[in-house]
């Protein structure tokens, strides 16, 4: 039987959706490459959903199946092998949720990241000290220590994502309650973190927008969501919406169309990234 895991990697889930390609290219049902490798057709559908790591016999002998040829069939190999290896993130399987872990691989994988978020910061520009006020708070479900400063050290090993080569575009709408609630023990917690995101502003990559009171009710105040989009065609735009005790993922077009057009008439509505600065600038004073 395939070895189970957590949560699959973006690799994974692009190899599975391919395998699944070539399966139905082929001609074959699930039942007759089941066959093939003398497993339950159970076990051809998780690999092609990505609910288990790829047994490299199992994946060389389906690309002999489907006609895959001697050159495409290495290359798809040695990229199963890479899909493979755990995620950096996997360092921290100790505290991160398995629905959470999803999310990390999809964060690395994405182009762009549009977020709403209308109670904290988010996660990767935040401050060590305010998501240390966040964590001490419960937002998490952490109250050990020890636990609180592994979710802060993964959290800020998070953050290189905005700076690396490759970073992707992210765009955030932030309700202005976000900023008037204090976090942590004291005002330089809250000074320091709108002093990091007056830094965020100054990348080229980031793009910031605080939806003011003054500016009324919008449609977005049912909650916060991340939409995700990617470069890679076996991955469409996927919408993340966290609760308490876990979240859920959706790429149905339709829910995701709704999703981006609520994200767009709250950036239509919502202070300019300028006026955002001014904003943050105006309440850094007032700490």
């Amino acid at each position: 039987m395939s070895e189970p895991r957590s949560a699959p990697t973006v690799g994974q889930v692009v190899l599975g959706k391919r395998l699944l390609d070539l399966r139905e290219r082929a001609g074959l049902k699930r039942e007759e490459a089941a066959k093939i490798l003398r497993v339950a057709p159970a076990t051809i559908r998780r690999m092609e959903m990505a609910e288990v790591a790829l047994k490299i016999p199992y994946v060389h002998m389906l690309l002999k199946a489907y006609g895959v040829s001697d050159e495409e069939a290495d290359g798809f190999v040695q990229l199963a092998e890479d899909a493979n290896q755990p995620g950096w993130w996997q360092r921290f399987h100790d505290v991160l949720p398995g629905w959470f872990s999803m999310y990390v691989s999809l964060e690395g994988a994405a182009s762009l990241i549009r977020a709403y978020e209308p109670h904290f910061v988010p996660g990767l520009l935040q401050t060590e000290g305010y998501a240390r006020g966040i964590m001490r708070s419960g937002a998490v479900g952490a109250s050990r220590a020890e636990d609180i400063e592994r979710h802060v050290a993964l959290r800020m090993e998070r953050q290189s994502l905005l700076t690396r080569e490759d970073a992707p575009k992210f765009w955030v709408i932030m309700d202005e309650t976000v900023l008037r609630r204090p976090v942590g023990d004291g005002p330089e917690v809250m000074r320091a973190q709108l002093d990091r995101l007056l830094e965020a502003c100054e990348l080229p990559n980031v793009t910031l927008q605080i939806a003011e009171f003054a500016s009324g009710h919008h449609p977005g105040t049912y909650g916060p969501f991340v939409l995700f989009r990617f470069a890679v065609p076996e991955l469409p735009d996927m919408v993340y919406s966290e609760y308490l005790t876990g979240a859920v993922y959706l790429d149905a077009r339709p829910e995701v169309a709704s999703h981006l057009e609520v994200m767009d008439r709250m950036a239509a509505q919502a202070a300019t990234a300028q006026r955002t600065k001014e904003i943050l600038r105006d309440l850094r004073k007032e700490l």
